[in-house]
């Protein structure tokens, strides 16, 4: 087993959320620490506040792990006369690094809104709003043999999943020529002499936004000092991807009975609902956090229903006006089962990678109002 580093688990949320999925205004990312430290005990969170903060130290992690960023708009200064301040402060000192998984695990596969999704019943969900497609690249290299494993492996968060699988490549061998110059460090054979070298012939897809970064990151991990490699374009596309979910129920219900079971599902303190209670529903449109910005979507692909929170009243009047009920179910409840669907991929990801490391849930946030 090997002890990661934050780069090494920013690799891995940055398979299980890219970064290019984020929508343009957010800040996604290593918010703040050394891609360089040791990470033994990693905490994930919801909100990267004082008490998230202060428990991941008192657990002894070196890495913080939330859904909102702790950096959101540019700061001017890092000063003890503000609370960004002092908590940044306090992280640095205990060697803290902190990542944040804002939009891009909003729209990820398996992300907050599939798990939303997964809890309050809603079967074959698609994306509500679509935002983009993945386009792909064929990487083509070579390597020496022994190396194959090191190299996929600085790769690996540049990969799409196909379907239900991951890291996948191809490989062949073959023998590489070349004759080194005056003035390089061949890694095999000598200065100014032919070579002939055994070498395995990888093949893999990347996602084109991230051709570049892969290109360093494989520079950066082979042995060879000039690695060659071919980038081909291809028609192969992913799938669509984007905000919310859309699905359908197993079987219909009264609106009021599926308020009542998304609350128990997801244990809201409570739950609003715009609508007629007693309306059937069967198709289940939903956003966790802030989406009641998609209600014409789910209302022009036919949904009974929008689950979603921070609903105003002009909002609900226009939902009414639409024929479509809301149903409000909180920020916080509608996205803080990322805490522990995060953490289990993280888990999954860590054993994959034969990574030694702990995940920790952070279960001491709540909802911030009281219904009374």
């Amino acid at each position: 087993m090997i002890t990661p580093r934050v780069s090494d688990i920013s690799g891995i949320t940055g398979k299980i959320a890219p970064s290019h999925l984020a929508e343009s205004w957010d800040n996604v990312g290593l918010q703040l620490g050394d891609p360089s430290s040791q990470v033994s005990r990693i905490m994930v969170a919801l909100d990267p506040g004082r008490p998230a903060i202060e428990a991941a130290v008192e657990a002894g992690c070196q890495l913080l792990i939330t859904h909102h960023p702790f950096i959101f708009t540019p700061l001017k200064k890092i000063s003890t006369a503000d609370e960004t301040g002092r908590l940044a402060i306090l992280a640095l000192k205990n060697d803290l690094s902190i990542i944040s998984l804002h939009t891009n695990f909003d729209i990820a596969q398996g992300g907050v809104n599939d798990l939303l999704a997964g809890l309050i019943g809603v079967k074959e969900a698609q994306p509500l709003r679509i935002t983009g497609g993945e386009e792909y690249v064929k990487l083509v290299f070579f390597a020496p043999h022994g190396c194959e494993e090191q190299l996929l492996g600085a790769l690996s968060p540049f990969m799409p999943n196909i379907g239900n699988y991951r890291d996948c490549s191809y490989q062949g061998e073959g023998t590489g020529r070349f004759t080194a110059l005056a003035g390089a460090r061949p890694f095999v054979g000598e200065v100014g002499k032919s070579h002939t070298e055994p070498e395995s012939r990888l093949e893999l897809l990347l996602v084109k936004e991230r051709v570049a970064q892969a290109v360093a990151a494989l520079k950066g991990a082979h042995p060879y000092e000039e690695p060659a490699y071919d980038l081909y374009p291809v028609l192969n596309r992913g799938g669509s991807y984007g905000l919310g979910r859309i699905g359908k129920l197993a079987e219909p219900m009264r609106a009021g009975d599926y308020a009542l079971r998304v609350k128990a599902s997801l244990a809201a303190t409570g739950v609003r609902l715009v609508g007629d209670p007693a309306r059937q529903v069967k198709k289940v449109a939903l956003c966790g956090g802030s989406g009641v910005s998609l209600m014409h979507e789910a209302q022009r692909k036919g949904a009974d229903i929008l689950v979603t929170a921070d609903v105003k009243y002009h909002e609900a009047r226009e939902a009414e006006s639409l024929g479509l009920a809301l149903l409000d179910a909180g920020h916080f409840s509608t996205e803080f089962p990322m805490v522990h669907g995060l953490a289990g991929q993280l888990k999954a990801a860590l054993q994959a990678k034969r990574f030694e490391a702990e995940v920790l849930e952070y279960q001491g946030e709540r909802e911030p109002f009281s219904f009374w």
